[in-house]
């Protein structure tokens, strides 16, 4: 049977139109996937506690950190299958597809091994107070019980998302997020589970999400078809994928690893901090989800493009979706700021919780754009194949200066509160705003500039 090409080729048709019509299944896509993580805080937050929504919240970040390396994988893995799509170069792209699957299962099997056995001795490194430590520990083993599923789901949407199908991804996590809602109703709400319940709901979900997209690749007959006799790892199409996905990865796992040692600053103001920032931090998800979802669409467009070598194109393309993410992203984040008490007070009405949390949105969410900015352009990057550019920018703003100046502010009279770690957040947001602006402007004048006067001549 002949094999079908049949998603959306983005070297052809309007720049802005095509990235925006990429990018709407995939903002659709993340807000079930964001929607389902924070069903689990306001169920737990709502039939169990405060201490269990603190317990949920604390080991966030810690899950972010973990997953955040082998993700970067599949997030190169994507940008490496764009170029070969978009160059047509069939053999190579499927190499890459099969190589990427056997590579995300051992990597998620590794993930679950290290995520369950070193929980509680992350969680205590990270200050967790000792009041919802028992709890943190419970709901963390739970989860990680389930992350090959969450890794192998990410490898299948990558390779949907590469040959410019972002819409089944998309019908996946709809599926998926009903059923964590309902289980987490069931788990948690019925059953009495806990923070276990919450954690057991997640995996269900995250099952149900990797079945449906193995499914589809097995099953569709395309130039992408998954087959069980091609999976095996081609090194040349490996060494390509850690080229590409490495540094992605590194960066992730590091601005995690910024944000855990943030958070274990938060921790250190109590579970009453704990609950409120977490309660923040759901909803800070929703708000930065466009900027999150151009970033991932810009970087396949740029691939396609470069692929393609329709370098002008690329260019264009990418600056017009980059503005569109910044202004979106700090609308919703204007909104965020009028409705901040409210939403807040989804998780918990204890006052003291919806303050906190109420506090941190007023200092941060009008400084959005600075983070859509330094998404987007990041991605323009990777998909260009700079991928180390914002890695090293990401691991000196994001990391290397919370890490090194908090303390210090901390440490100063009448600084020792929380929103002096608030403002961390945009103000690191604007040093890599301007290292990435500069980095942008080498590189054009370097690289895209001479490859767009030799396409012309």
């Amino acid at each position: 049977m002949e094999l079908k090409r049949k998603n959306v080729d983005m070297t052809v048709g309007n720049p802005i139109k095509v990235i925006v019509l990429f990018t709407l299944p995939l903002l659709l896509g993340n807000l079930f996937q964001q929607l389902y993580n924070i069903i689990d805080s306001i169920v737990v937050g709502n039939f169990v506690g405060d201490e269990a929504l603190a317990a949920v919240s604390s080991s966030g970040s810690l899950i972010n950190l973990l997953i955040g390396l082998v993700q970067g994988i599949t997030v190169g893995a994507g940008i490496v299958i764009a170029q070969y799509y978009g160059a047509h170069d069939v053999k190579k792209m499927r190499s890459t597809i099969h190589t990427t699957i056997i590579f995300a299962l051992i990597l998620g099997a590794i993930l679950t091994v290290t995520g369950y056995f070193l929980s509680q001795e992350l969680l205590i490194l990270m200050n967790t107070d000792e009041s919802v430590l028992p709890l943190s520990t419970k709901y963390f083993k739970t989860y990680f019980l389930g992350c090959v599923f969450t890794l192998m789901y990410n490898a299948g949407s990558s390779i949907f998302r590469a040959v410019g199908d972002s819409k089944r991804p998309l019908y996946f996590l709809i599926i998926s997020s009903i059923f964590n809602v309902l289980c987490d109703l069931l788990f948690v709400g019925v059953f009495k589970w806990g923070v276990i319940g919450a954690g057991v709901a997640t995996i269900v979900a995250q099952a149900i999400s990797m079945i449906l997209t193995f499914y589809k690749l097995f099953k569709d007959k395309t130039e992408y078809q998954v087959k069980f006799k091609e999976l095996k790892i081609d090194f040349e199409s490996l060494k390509k994928i850690i080229a590409y996905g490495l540094p992605t990865g590194i960066q992730n796992s590091i601005i995690s690893l910024s944000n855990v040692f943030v958070q274990s600053n938060i921790n250190s103001f109590g579970p009453i901090a704990q609950a409120g920032c977490g309660a923040y931090s759901k909803i800070e998800g929703f708000a930065t989800l466009p900027s999150g979802s151009f970033s991932m669409a810009l970087s396949t467009y740029v691939g396609q493009n470069i692929g393609a070598n329709k370098t002008k194109r690329a260019l264009r393309g990418g600056m017009l979706g980059l503005l569109l993410s910044m202004l979106v992203t700090e609308i919703l984040g204007c909104i965020l700021f009028i409705f901040a008490p409210y939403l807040i007070g989804m998780f918990s009405d204890t006052k003291e919780v919806m303050d906190v949390g109420t506090r941190q949105a007023h200092i941060i969410v009008l400084f959005y754009f600075l983070l859509a900015f330094s998404h987007g352009m990041s991605g323009i990057l990777r998909g260009a194949g700079y991928s180390k550019t914002p890695m090293f920018t990401m691991i000196i703003c994001w990391v290397v200066v919370r890490i090194t100046l908090i303390p210090v502010a901390l440490s100063i009279p009448g600084w020792n509160n929380l929103q002096t770690i608030f403002w961390f957040y945009p103000f690191t947001w604007s040093l890599s705003f301007i290292v990435l602006s500069i980095m942008f402007i080498f590189v054009y004048n370097k690289k895209v500039k001479n490859d767009i006067i030799s396409i012309a001549f």
